[in-house]
C-alpha cells in the first residue's frame, strides 16, 4: 500500500475513489501492513502538526465548505482530546508530555447550521478551548506534573510514594485542586445525576461561567461533561467550551469511591439511563455496577463484583444489551493489588507484565433486576482491548454476542508514545523492527459469543471466540450507527494502521457478515480521528432504513499543510461529500458526539 496518493495495484478501486476488499485479501494485507511498518514506509507521512503549536479558537469562527454536506446533518460535533503536549517557560526548563493519552485537554465544537441564503446548503463555525489551564500553570510553577497520569515518566526527585504513604486516596489531586486534573478522553452531553454543578459541593465545585460567545446560537445540550478512566468529570459549559465544574462518581452514589473507571459509559438508547462501573482497591479489588436513571436522575448500584477471577486492571470500555451489562476484565493487571498506580505515578508503568496465563475474565449482569446480580462468568484467552464496539443478544437473550477491538499483547500501549509516532531519536525503528512486538500490537475486530445457558453465574466456562477480522480490514477508535447500540449491526466504521503513517491512515467501512472492507482512498499525509457516524432522519417513521444510511464526520489532520479539515462521508460509499477547512492544525483526538436538537 505505498502508493497513498491512488489505489495500490493489490487493491480493488470503486468508482470515485473507494477501495475495496475481501476476506481473501485479509492476510496479505495483513502483511503488507507489518511489511510497511518494518521497511518504514511511515518516513514521509508526517504528524508534527497534530502535536506541535496547537492553537485554542474561542470563535466560533465560519470556516468555508467545499463540497457538499447534507443538510439534515445539521447539528454541533464535540470533540475531545490532547492539545499542548509541551510547556517551555517552566522553573526547571521545558516540560515535555511523553505519552499521547496525556496531551493536556482541549475540547471542540464544530457546529453545521443552514445556510440562510440556500437552503441546500450548510454553514460551519468552529470553536474550541483549552481545558487545562490550571494545569498548565501548575506546570510552569513546579516544572513537572506531579500528580499521576496514563504514562508520563515519573519525576525521580518526587518521592510521591513516601508522601503519599503507599494509599490510593492520597495519591489522587486534593480535592481543592481538582481544577489541575487532565480530563480529556470522551464527551458525554446530558448526564443525568448531575444537571446542575449547585448540588452536593462535598463531591462538586463550580466556578462561573465565560459570557456567552457573541450572538451565536444553535441547539445545544443542556450540559456537557468530558470524562477519562478515573472516577473524576469534568463539566463545560455547552457553547463557550470554558470549564466550569467537576464532579466524582461519589456524587452519584457514595459507594462509588474507588479511583478508577470507564472513560466510556454506556447509554441506554431506549430511556437515557447510564451505565458504568467504579473500580475500588483495598483487601481486594471490587468493581461496582452502576445505573443512573435519566428520569429521576437517582443512581442504584446493580452490581458488586469481587472475589475469583475480579483483578484490579486497565480498562477503557465495556458492553451494554437490551438487558446485561457485559464486563470483560483483560490482561492489563495492575500490580500489587493497585497500589502500584501511585508508586509508579502512572498506569503503564504499574501494569504487570503481559502473561499468556492470565485469561481475559467476562462477567454478565442483569440489569433489568439488580436482585439477579451476576447471571454469567466466562474466560477467553489473554489478550488487552480498548474498546468495545457493540453487543447484542440472541436466542431470547440466551446468548450474547460482544465486538471489540483485541489485541494479542499489551505492546500497543508502547507504540503510542510520542517518541515512536513522531519518529524521535530512532524510536519508531527501534519498536517495529522487533517482530514480535510489532505483530502484538497489531488488532483485530474478534466477535465472542456468551452462552447464559452454560453457565451457572458461579464458575468460569469458555466465552466461544466466533470470528476474527485482522488489521487493516479494521481499525482502532470503531464506531457503528447509533440507532442500532444494543441491536444486531452489520457495519463497523475505524480507522486502520496500515503502516504508511505512525498513526490511523485511514476511514474504513467492514460489514461484520461479509467481511468485506470499504476504504476511503486517504490522501498521503492526512491523519484522520474518530469517524462518527450521523443518520439520515427518518421520512417515514414506521419504516425501517438501511443500516448505512447517513454520513460519517472525521477531523483529518494534513500533515504536510499543517492544516486540518472537518471531512463528511457518504457512508454507503466511503465517498467524500465534502470538507469545511481550516487553516491551522487541530491534535490529534480521541472521541466525539454529535448532537441535534433531537438528542
Amino acid at each position: 500500500m505505498e502508493n497513498c496518493g491512488a489505489a495500490p495495484k493489490t487493491m480493488t478501486s470503486t468508482p470515485q475513489s473507494s477501495l475495496l476488499r475481501g476476506q481473501d485479501d485479509e492476510q496479505k494485507d495483513y502483511e503488507e501492513a507489518i511489511r510497511n511498518f518494518q521497511t518504514g514506509a511511515y518516513r514521509d507521512w508526517p504528524n508534527e502538526a497534530g502535536f506541535e503549536g496547537l492553537i485554542e479558537e474561542q470563535g466560533p469562527i465560519e470556516i468555508p465548505v467545499s463540497g457538499s454536506i447534507p443538510p439534515w446533518a445539521i447539528g454541533s460535533l464535540y470533540r475531545t482530546g490532547p492539545g499542548i503536549y509541551t510547556i517551555d517557560d517552566t522553573v526547571k526548563g521545558t516540560y515535555r508530555t511523553d505519552h499521547w493519552f496525556d496531551g493536556l485537554a482541549h475540547t471542540h465544537r464544530f457546529d453545521i447550521t443552514p445556510d440562510p441564503n440556500d437552503e441546500t446548503k450548510v454553514k460551519v463555525l468552529y470553536s474550541s478551548r483549552r481545558q487545562s489551564d490550571e494545569l498548565v500553570q501548575h506546570i510552569k510553577k513546579n516544572g513537572t506534573m506531579k500528580y499521576l497520569s496514563f504514562g508520563q515518566k515519573r519525576d525521580p526527585c518526587l518521592g510521591l510514594f513516601s508522601k503519599v504513604m503507599g494509599t490510593w486516596q492520597a495519591a489522587m489531586v486534593p480535592h481543592g485542586e481538582k481544577w489541575i486534573e487532565n480530563v480529556n478522553v470522551a464527551i458525554l452531553p446530558n448526564l443525568p445525576g448531575l444537571d446542575s454543578v449547585s448540588g452536593n459541593l462535598s463531591h462538586m465545585e463550580a466556578k462561573p461561567a465565560a459570557p456567552l460567545s457573541g450572538g451565536h446560537r444553535v441547539s445545544l445540550p443542556k450540559s456537557v461533561w468530558a470524562t477519562t478512566d478515573n472516577n473524576l468529570m469534568k463539566q463545560m459549559d455547552p457553547e463557550t467550551l470554558q470549564p466550569i465544574g467537576f464532579a466524582t462518581q461519589s456524587a452519584f452514589h457514595p459507594s462509588l469511591k474507588g479511583p478508577l473507571s470507564c472513560a466510556h459509559p454506556q447509554r441506554d438508547p431506549v430511556n437515557g439511563d447510564i451505565y458504568n462501573f467504579n473500580q475500588d482497591f483495598g483487601r481486594g479489588t471490587v468493581y461496582r455496577i452502576f445505573r443512573v436513571s435519566a428520569s429521576t436522575g437517582q443512581t442504584e448500584i446493580i452490581a458488586e463484583l469481587k472475589g475469583e477471577g475480579v483483578h484490579p486492571a486497565y480498562i477503557h470500555s465495556f458492553f451494554l444489551t437490551e438487558h446485561f451489562v457485559v464486563l470483560c476484565i483483560p490482561s492489563s493487571h495492575v500490580g500489587w493489588g493497585g497500589v502500584k498506580i501511585p508508586w509508579a505515578g502512572n498506569i503503564i508503568d504499574a501494569m504487570e507484565p503481559f502473561d499468556e496465563s492470565r485469561k481475559m475474565k467476562w462477567f454478565v449482569v442483569d440489569r433489568t433486576d439488580a436482585k439477579q446480580g451476576v447471571v454469567g462468568r466466562f474466560e477467553s484467552h489473554a489478550g488487552f482491548f480498548f474498546h468495545s464496539i457493540n453487543a447484542f443478544e440472541e436466542e431470547d437473550g440466551r446468548r450474547i454476542v460482544c465486538d471489540m477491538i483485541k489485541y494479542r499483547t499489551l505492546d500497543v500501549i508502547q507504540k503510542m508514545y510520542c517518541n515512536v509516532i513522531l519518529q524521535r531519536d530512532g524510536a519508531t525503528k527501534r519498536f517495529w523492527d522487533d517482530e514480535k512486538r510489532a505483530k502484538g500490537a497489531m488488532l483485530s475486530m474478534t466477535r465472542f459469543s456468551l452462552s447464559l445457558e452454560h453457565s451457572d453465574g458461579w464458575s468460569f466456562v469458555a466465552a466461544e471466540q466466533v470470528s476474527e477480522i485482522p488489521a487493516p480490514h479494521v481499525g482502532e477508535l470503531p464506531t457503528i450507527n447509533p440507532l442500532f447500540a444494543t441491536r444486531q449491526h452489520r457495519y463497523v466504521y475505524s480507522l486502520p494502521y496500515q503502516g504508511r503513517s505512525t498513526m490511523m491512515d485511514g476511514i474504513v467501512k467492514t460489514n461484520t457478515e461479509t467481511r468485506e472492507a470499504l476504504f476511503w482512498d486517504i490522501p498521503k499525509g492526512h491523519s484522520p480521528g474518530e469517524a462518527i457516524f450521523v443518520p439520515r432522519p427518518r421520512t417515514v417513521v414506521d419504516v425501517e432504513q438501511e443500516e448505512d444510511d447517513g454520513v460519517l464526520l472525521s477531523v483529518v489532520l494534513d500533515g504536510v499543510a499543517k492544516t486540518s479539515y472537518l471531512l463528511c462521508l457518504d457512508a454507503v460509499t466511503m465517498k467524500e461529500l465534502g470538507r469545511a477547512e481550516m487553516g491551522f492544525a487541530i491534535g490529534l483526538g480521541f472521541h466525539g458526539v454529535h448532537i441535534t436538537a433531537d438528542n
